[in-house]
């Protein structure tokens, strides 16, 4: 018999149902799914030939809290975490057909998955890019490292996670006495730690490594977007948004992208949106008034917003994200914004991002999908390329 959970106030329970009260009720599903509140007094089953997930939202389980897992079709079920969510495991997050685990919640946004076999996906193997051995939580992984476009061979099927930043973009170029040039948006970010896991064929799948967006034309214009970085045609990850240009620009609307850019002064619009939150944050706004010597907002990135113009001093560019817990190895912010620019003083550099500047050439994005840094009387700088990790298990 299945024991009748969850119990309320006052439920008398039988003797065979205390003898039995290890045996949950099944929950089969066919498409993928959100674990709800109630889902810890079930076993959740998938059952599809196609590739499915299940997801596990923040804030609906609580500390001890069991979540019982498997997989019975055919297709691979791959247990995901939700926006906030942490999702540690020694295993894969994969359940290849017959293969199961559980959840132990030890909080309401971080769990362990224990992955107990019986058809758990293993890592494959691959070659392609710059290869190097790490070693992250005393797990052996091969990292192959793509910061141009080539292509990943996969010999062995299997599991592979993966990191893609997207181009910076470019900041927007300023008229001459005219304020300041937006600051790039960084490219989006996948998180290093709820990182994507992906179950490849024995085969070869293109790499486009995303290039950063320049920076606004001689004639005034807004900056750029950054390219998509992406994995075949199964995964992409946006380009930063480019910089909004000043008062008198000709397109100087800012552009949204993995982050969105910075916008102009004067008469510009409002700053650039990110495509995706999970992956970026918006521009910051820049200053108007009359005169057009106001500065203009930083580029968001992949870890906080784009700054705001305060007067005549550019707004700072959004931090970009640490990715040194998915290629272990010293802090690296990836996806930074860049400053705005300004008459009075450019903004300042986010973790890994460049500063705006009040006169010539703006800086131009150094790490990993960094947006360029705008400037007053002069082009912007433009975005740096992204880059795409590829790990293993060895």
């Amino acid at each position: 018999m299945t024991t009748p959970f969850p119990f309320v106030s006052g439920q008398v329970l039988t003797a065979a149902q205390l003898n039995d009260i290890q045996n949950l009720p099944i929950s089969d599903k066919t498409a993928s799914y959100t674990l709800i509140a109630g889902d810890e007094t079930k076993r959740t089953i998938m059952n599809n030939a196609s590739a499915t997930t299940i997801t596990v939202n923040n804030s609906i389980f609580t500390v001890g809290d069991v979540i019982q897992v498997a997989n019975k079709g055919a297709g691979a079920c791959t247990i995901t975490a939700g926006a906030g969510v942490t999702i540690n495991t020694s295993g894969s997050l994969a359940l290849a057909q017959y293969g199961g685990g559980y959840l132990l919640a030890l909080s309401a946004s971080t769990f362990t998955f224990f992955n107990l076999g019986g058809g758990g996906v293993s890592y494959g193997t691959a070659t392609g890019g710059t290869s190097s051995s790490i070693t992250v939580g005393g797990l052996n992984y091969t990292l192959l490292t793509f910061t141009s476009d080539s292509n990943l061979v996969v010999s062995k099927a299997g599991v592979f996670d993966v990191l893609l930043v997207g181009g910076g973009g470019g900041a927007g170029f300023c008229e001459t006495n005219f304020g300041g040039g937006g600051g790039g948006g960084g490219g989006a970010v996948t998180s290093p730690t709820n990182f994507i896991t992906l179950s490849l064929s024995a085969a070869t799948f293109a790499i486009d490594v995303g290039a950063g967006g320049a920076t606004g034309a001689a004639t005034p214009n807004h900056g750029f977007n950054g390219s998509e970085s992406k994995i075949g045609s199964i995964l992409s990850i946006a380009g930063g948004g480019g910089g909004g240009t000043s008062n008198n620009g000709i397109n100087k609307s800012t552009q949204n992208g993995g982050s969105g850019g910075g916008s102009g002064t004067s008469e510009s619009t409002a700053q650039g949106i990110a495509t995706n939150p999970l992956y970026g944050n918006n521009g910051g706004v820049g200053q108007s008034d009359s005169s057009s010597t106001y500065g203009a907002g930083g580029g968001g990135g992949a870890a906080a917003v784009g700054g705001n113009a305060v007067t005549t001093t550019g707004g700072s560019g959004g931090n970009g994200l640490d990715i040194s817990g998915f290629i272990s190895g010293a802090t690296y912010y990836a996806g930074a914004g860049g400053a705005g620019g300004g008459s009075g003083a450019g903004g300042a550099a986010g973790n890994g991002g460049v500063a705006g500047k009040s006169s010539g050439t703006g800086n131009a994005g150094v790490n990993y999908g960094a947006g360029g840094g705008g400037s007053r009387n002069a082009a912007g700088g433009a975005g740096a390329a992204g880059v795409v990790y590829v790990r293993f298990k060895v």
